[in-house]
Order: C-alpha cells, then structure tokens, then sequence
C-alpha cells in the first residue's frame, strides 16, 4: 500500500460477471501521486478488469474506488467523460486511427476537448517530438512499424498532461528490445509528475524497472511468491 496523496484508491473490489464468473476478489490498493506502479499477472488474472474499472468502463460489483479524488460509482455518467481527459490510457492494439496521420491522432482528443486548431497542432507535436517522432507527423498508421504505433499512442495519451497514465499490456505486441524503449518512455512521463499504472505479465520487463508491483492471481491481490511460472 502507497503512502501519500493518493490519486487511486481501491478498497475491497470485487467484481463477478453475470454467469458467474468472479473476475477480481476483494483487491484492495493506492497509487500515489506521480508514482509507478506493476499490476502483474498471467493472462485471466484480472489486471483488465481492473483497468476496466478505474477507466468507469465497468462497475465493481462490491468495494469503492476512487480517481483523482472521485468516487466512481457516485459520479454520474455525464461526469464520465470530463474525468477521462483528466486521465490516460494505452492500448495493446494501438487503437489508432488508420484514416488519421500521426499528428491528427494525437490531436483528437484535444480537438474533443475544444481546444484552438493551432493549441492542438503545438501540443500533439509536442507529444510527438518527446516520443521521439517529430519526423513522423504526417505519416498514416498503417505505414508506420509496431513500435512506432505504440508511440503515437503513447503520445495520444500523454498530450493533455494527464496526472495518472493507465496502460494494458503496452509491450505486449512489441519486441523485447522495443519494449525496453517503451518503459524508458514511460519513466520519462513518471518524471514529469504523471502517476503511471502498468498492466503486464512480463516479469523480466518489471525486473529490469525496478518499480512497485501488484500481484493480480484470479483476481486476488497475492505475495510475489505466489504468482505461477
């Protein structure tokens, strides 16, 4: 458990499916403010879910969870977005938009924000230039590599300063090489201030970070110990 000023609070989470199916069992957690932290686990163990529910893309069937001071089930849907572009999230897919250039992904969320054509164009070069992709603006995503995919995304993300950056499996699709270059990344928006929230499987890359960790093992909080091969 963190100390500080948290900007997640999860308190005795639960959630179960209709069916059934218990995806997360009484997960109790904090993330500081501008702090970097491992949710790790193998696949099924709940570390989307999770995600899932601090994004208010889900409700927790039992517990409380709070983002940025807000408790989630209490805030009204039409709340719902306004927290979101307080917020960050990457994808293992990308998500990217094919039919937009680099630029103009990164953009989009500033331009759903109402920001100034030009304010939008600064700061999603900005974001692009600090990715290490300036050179790549006006290129569409099906003619850039994997990891050049991950960083526009990455990019999109971090273009309105988020105070917590959420991401599922970011290296997941990415080489181990490439996926070194995506943690150097993100420690580098953890540095500027931005609470970061890593969803992985991969115990080598956590290693090699040497950040705070979670165990997520079907859907309960266990000791590192306990997590299998």
């Amino acid at each position: 458990m963190s100390t500080g000023n948290p900007v997640v609070r999860v308190s005795n989470v639960s959630k179960t499916y209709p069916g059934g199916t218990v995806a997360l069992r009484e997960v109790s957690l904090e993330v500081a403010r501008g702090e970097f932290v491992f949710v790790m686990g193998p696949s099924g163990s709940g570390k989307s879910t999770l995600l899932r529910l601090l994004l208010r893309q889900e409700l927790p069937s039992e517990g409380k969870i709070e983002v940025l001071g807000h408790d989630l089930q209490a805030m009204r849907a039409s709340r719902v977005p306004s927290l979101r572009r307080s917020l960050g999230f990457v994808f293992q897919d990308f998500k990217l938009i094919r039919r937009k250039t680099a630029l103009e992904n990164v953009g989009y969320v500033l331009n759903v924000a109402g920001l100034p054509p030009a304010e939008q164009r600064r700061r999603s070069y900005n974001a692009l230039k600090a990715v290490g992709l300036h050179h790549r603006i006006h290129v569409l995503p099906p003619a850039l590599s994997g990891g050049e995919q991950q960083r526009v995304a990455i990019a999109r993300a971090v273009v309105n300063e988020p105070l917590l950056l959420l991401a599922d499996e970011p290296t997941g699709n990415l080489d181990p090489d490439l996926a070194v270059e995506i943690m150097r990344l993100f420690r580098e928006i953890n540095a500027r201030g931005t609470a970061v929230v890593v969803a992985t499987h991969d115990r080598d890359l956590v290693r090699r970070m040497q950040r705070r960790f979670v165990v997520l093992d079907t859907g309960r909080v266990v000791p590192p110990a306990e997590v299998p091969v």
